[in-house]
């Protein structure tokens, strides 16, 4: 395929920064148009994957806290989520999700937190909401190191590991490119970080991320890859 059969295809005005991140190399801007493509997939895997267990992990942990529908719970009239203000984006979309289930007459527990985004999980641990749900999230990192003056591993810090995850997951949904720094440079850091972040908090919640990603973890090839071109 020619460049200008590709950027037909693909737009100019989405084409224009891998262009000039390549200086005006067009078979170049084309390889890192795929690569991009490629570490989208690789990142969009291993977040799956954590998204899925950090749910996991807070549900058995608010299980055992406040009972089996504990989600529902929190939303109806008098639940922790029920009238206070500062949570209310986070109690519409459990309201939303819950009572588009009551409609189907498919409501249960499993389906609706299959429901939530992956915000609702981080905003679980902004400082509200962690105090709403009883100071009990933390429990689901067994492997935490304990705080000290200097670094506090908190709920604040898990909030913001969390949201560099977030960051690159929506970044990945929306289609838009992870391979460029802030400067608009072939770049991998933002990628690295919210890899390590993932790495970290596997590590904390105790489970073994080699053997759960066994042959789908090629995150680093890739990145050498990108900044290679």
């Amino acid at each position: 395929m020619t460049y200008s059969e590709f950027e037909d295809a693909i737009s100019p005005e989405r084409m224009h920064r891998y262009v000039s991140a390549c200086a005006n190399d067009t078979k170049r801007a084309m390889t890192l148009y795929r690569y991009n493509l490629r570490l989208s997939q690789e990142m969009y895997a291993i977040i799956s994957c954590f998204e899925v267990s950090l749910r996991n992990r807070i549900n058995k942990e608010m299980k055992m806290n406040h009972g089996n529908d504990w989600l529902r719970d929190f939303v109806l009239p008098g639940g922790r989520f029920d009238a206070d203000p500062r949570v209310e984006g986070t109690k519409k979309i459990i309201k939303k999700a819950y009572e588009g289930l009551l409609r189907s007459h498919n409501y249960n527990h499993t389906k609706l937190l299959a429901e939530m985004e992956f915000g609702v999980w981080k905003y679980m641990f902004n400082n509200v909401q962690y105090r709403l749900s009883g100071r009990c999230l933390l429990n689901i990192f067994p492997n935490k190191p304990t705080s000290t003056p200097q670094f506090q591993y908190d709920n604040t810090y898990v909030f913001n590991a969390l949201d560099v995850i977030n960051t690159m997951r929506n970044r990945i949904a929306h289609h838009e490119p992870i391979c460029f720094g802030n400067t608009g440079n072939i770049d991998t850091q933002n990628v690295m970080l919210c890899y390590t972040r993932i790495m970290q908090l596997f590590q904390w919640m105790n489970i073994d991320a080699d053997s759960l990603l066994y042959g789908i973890n090629h995150v680093v090839a890739v990145c050498n890859k990108v900044t290679k071109i």
